[in-house]
């Protein structure tokens, strides 16, 4: 389904402000590597919010991701102050991790083996 104007209206500003959130509380960086939020994607109801974040060169996606669930309240609550003139309830926020650079990876592999497979056959 298609996301109305609003709904990237509201995307945007959350996207930017939960950067700017995440560069303030320190987790940007973490685990030796860096994240960052990919992208952020609310419902029509502009109640839920989710959050993809992108691990590079972090050691345990999985850990930092739990760490960062685990300081949401602090991640919200300072969301919270900063949107409360935009929006008329603040969304409850759900992180996720992004994917998509490891899809990337994993099908460009498939081609060059797919190329390496076709210069044997030549």
């Amino acid at each position: 389904m298609l996301e109305g104007k609003r709904q990237k209206q509201v995307a945007a500003s959350l996207e930017k402000d939960l950067n700017e959130i995440f560069q303030r509380l320190g987790l940007s960086m973490m685990d030796g590597g860096m994240i960052s939020i990919a992208s952020v994607k609310i419902t029509p109801d502009l109640f839920d919010a989710r959050i993809y974040l992108s691990f590079f060169k972090v050691a345990d996606p999985i850990t930092a991701l739990k760490s960062i669930e685990e300081r949401a309240w602090e991640i919200k609550r300072e969301l919270a102050t900063r949107v409360r003139h935009q929006l008329r309830s603040m969304p409850q926020l759900s992180f996720y991790i992004d994917d998509t650079l490891e899809y990337v990876d994993k099908i460009e592999q498939l081609f060059k083996d797919i190329k390496k497979d076709e210069g044997k056959k030549d």
